[in-house]
């Protein structure tokens, strides 16, 4: 079946690419603005793209409810350049949930979702206890890719993993323990990354070997 994007509403397409592209991790934001309120809110465009140097992304839609059509996050992050990715496991999904209501300007998303912040080592922005694992960034640069749609690409400073998730000494993720419950962001639907497997990169002489 063939889709040409531009002869279907962009809500069509939205569909075929979010059902397509999965699983996705969410990134549960933390931004600060210019008064120094915290905003928190869930973003399912979200990756690392990059280790030498360390580079996450998040593509920002326009916002529905804001005057100037950007979303807090990304206005309080082109103000301030900075900003903390809290990651979700299922334990925090319901949670996360609750951050993407439409709630009026002043009012913290992470009181109302019980949500509790701490104090980052680099960033204005807080970090949030019960998440996982905690990027703290600074932004690159944004880049702007259509009307209020952006991509805000940041520099990775400081990273917490919860301390059950990480050998300090070897510097190895527990990866079978944080994917249990890893939400892949298509509408309404999550999934438990639970079943993984192995598999180790081959040298060249490798392959070879196994072509004969």
């Amino acid at each position: 079946m063939h889709f040409d994007l531009a002869q279907i509403p962009p809500s069509e397409a939205y569909k075929l690419l979010v059902g397509t592209v999965v699983p996705r991790p969410i990134a549960l934001a933390t931004t600060v603005d210019l008064k120094g309120r915290v905003n928190a809110a869930p973003f399912s465009f979200f990756n690392a793209v990059s280790s030498i140097p360390p580079v996450v992304v998040l593509g920002i839609s326009p916002g529905a409810t804001e005057a100037d059509g950007y979303k807090d996050t990304e206005r309080n992050i082109r103000d301030t350049g900075e900003f903390v990715v809290n990651l979700v496991d299922e334990a925090l999904a319901e949670r996360m949930n609750v951050c993407a209501v439409d709630f009026p300007a002043g009012i913290g998303e992470l009181e109302k979702a019980d949500l509790h912040p701490v104090a980052s080592v680099g960033v204005r922005p807080p970090r949030i206890a019960q998440s996982p694992v905690s990027f703290e960034c600074r932004r690159i640069t944004g880049l702007s890719l259509g009307p209020r749609s952006t991509l805000e690409v940041g520099s990775v400073i400081h990273i917490h993993i919860r301390d059950d998730l990480v050998d300090p000494q070897k510097f190895y993720v527990h990866t079978d323990r944080m994917a249990s419950g890893r939400p892949d962001a298509r509408p309404r639907w999550y999934a438990r990354t639970t079943d993984l497997f192995q598999m180790d990169r081959m040298t060249r002489e490798e392959w070879e070997a196994g072509r004969r």
